[in-house]
């Protein structure tokens, strides 16, 4: 065994968790299985280090595989810690934080690892909405340790590391030279695979500070921390972030402390946590452009929505509802993406959009900055689909369509004077945030700069929010 290896897999627990916190359990554990030789190799802990303890006080559990002991593989002893873990984990409600080093199942041990590791999908599936799970990808996850991290909520991933259910030379057509499918790049963007990609120690920092934000378990309040910024503090830049929201939520949040979740996937779509009054939201916002640290600005969309974005929002509402996380969204989107890439899933990924707002049972507010147009806004968390309250920023645009199109479909035949005249007319009855207000749709009409004053009392009222569904065993979308 190599120390430096052995060092690795423990430093990296020990880099994650408060000094001295760490207890190791089932550290004498070997692998059963003799055959093939194993008899003669040593296995101490059967390439798994488990065990507990504590980021900022909040109880964790982590497991990290020992690449040192033959490759880190997964055989029977080693899965058999890892459920041990999971168990652990739900009876005390903590969450559970996986570091994946493996070159994946043990050959020596065949098919008694095969049906050891389909143990791990099942504690995997049992834990799911019960407590967080995360995963860090430092060196090999392929196979079927790939779906494992799939299972977990938050996925991170080192910029060397290598994450594959097929090897890109494995692919017919395709070669590691051609598309490294396994990079990290590909999967955080192409795939959404991956929430953020850094060095070791960039990634301990970013997973202490979610599990800092995070409740441990779906019956916990979650956590509250001091709040040292102004409650009424204005945010008077904020209207020209309105492009951009992944710059907007952080000059909303206490400190400016935004976690994003997924960054460099379906970008037309921002998700993530913020605090206010000290409190954790889930936010979900439409965005169109980046904006770089120069002022430069890079267009990511058009202002429609995307089914991948659809997807990333979907996945992102389901969690904050699974741990009864409250959720802010930022709507600004003037229809559905016309692409055929696109069009090969749109419809599906609207619809589990369209489900996961409707199902949500947790308090949730819609902010309206931009455009709001037609069925795109209508799933993102309209007053229809079940927001508790909806604000809208003075001149935003809500409606069926832009007027002036309204108009010149309505009068098709009509001179450019009545065309002119009609577009003013279809603003003001239509489209206005005044005109959707008399009629419900907006329960107030506010300034942008007090944004953050209106949220923190608007989720402050809604705090004790408990709602009904009909009873059923489970939805189908």
């Amino acid at each position: 065994m190599g120390n430096s290896e052995k060092t690795k897999a423990i430093s990296r627990i020990e880099s994650l968790l408060d000094a001295g916190s760490f207890i190791e359990i089932g550290k004498e554990i070997t692998a059963r299985a003799t055959d093939f030789n194993l008899k003669e190799v040593e296995t101490p802990g059967d390439g798994v280090i488990t065990g507990y303890g504590v980021i900022d006080q909040n109880l964790v559990y982590v497991y990290s595989q020992d690449a040192a002991v033959l490759g880190g593989s997964i055989g029977e002893m080693h899965a058999r810690k890892i459920t041990a873990i999971y168990d652990m984990a739900m009876k005390m409600g903590a969450p559970v934080i996986a570091f994946l080093d493996s070159a994946g199942l043990r050959l020596q041990e065949a098919a008694d690892a095969l049906e050891a590791f389909g143990s791990i999908f099942k504690k995997q599936t049992m834990a799911c909405g019960v407590v967080p799970q995360i995963s860090a990808v430092f060196g090999s996850c392929g196979g079927g340790l790939a779906v494992s991290s799939a299972l977990a909520d938050f996925t991170f991933m080192e910029s060397q590391g290598k994450l594959f259910i097929n090897s890109p030379n494995a692919i017919a057509g395709n070669a590691k030279s051609i598309c490294d499918t396994s990079s990290a790049e590909f999967q955080a963007r192409e795939s959404g695979a991956v929430d953020y990609i850094g060095s070791e120690a960039e990634i301990i920092g970013r997973i202490r500070q979610l599990v800092s934000i995070l409740p441990g378990n779906n019956k916990d309040s979650g956590p509250c921390s001091e709040n040292v910024d102004d409650l009424n503090r204005l945010t008077p830049a904020i209207s020209g972030a309105y492009e951009d929201t992944a710059v907007l939520l952080t000059q909303l949040s206490d400190g400016g402390q935004f976690i994003e979740t997924k960054r460099d996937f379906a970008k037309d779509m921002v998700t993530g946590f913020i605090k206010l009054n000290g409190y954790t939201v889930g936010a979900v916002a439409n965005r169109s452009k980046i904006y770089a640290a120069q002022g430069e600005a890079e267009p990511v969309s058009d202002g429609s929505l995307s089914a991948s974005a659809a997807g990333k929002a979907a996945d992102f509402i389901r969690f904050c509802d699974a741990f009864s996380i409250p959720l802010l969204t930022l709507t600004n989107i003037n229809g559905f993406a016309a692409t055929k890439d696109n069009e090969r899933n749109l419809s599906r990924e609207a619809a589990r959009l369209v489900y996961a707002f409707a199902d949500a049972e947790v308090a949730k507010v819609n902010v309206i900055i931009g455009k709001a147009y037609g069925t795109a806004y209508q799933i993102m968390n309209s007053k229809s689909l079940g927001a508790d309250i909806v604000y809208a920023w003075p001149d935003v645009q809500i409606g069926m369509m832009e007027a002036g199109m309204a108009a010149k479909i309505i009068y098709a035949e009509a001179d450019v004077q009545t065309i002119k005249e009609k577009t003013a007319e279809y603003q003001e009855l239509q489209t206005s945030p005044l005109a959707a207000a008399r009629r419900g749709f907006v329960d107030s009409i506010i300034a942008p700069e007090e944004t953050r004053k209106y949220l923190i009392g608007a989720f402050e009222m809604l705090y004790t929010k408990r709602e009904g569904r009909p009873a059923k065993k489970h939805g189908a979308v």
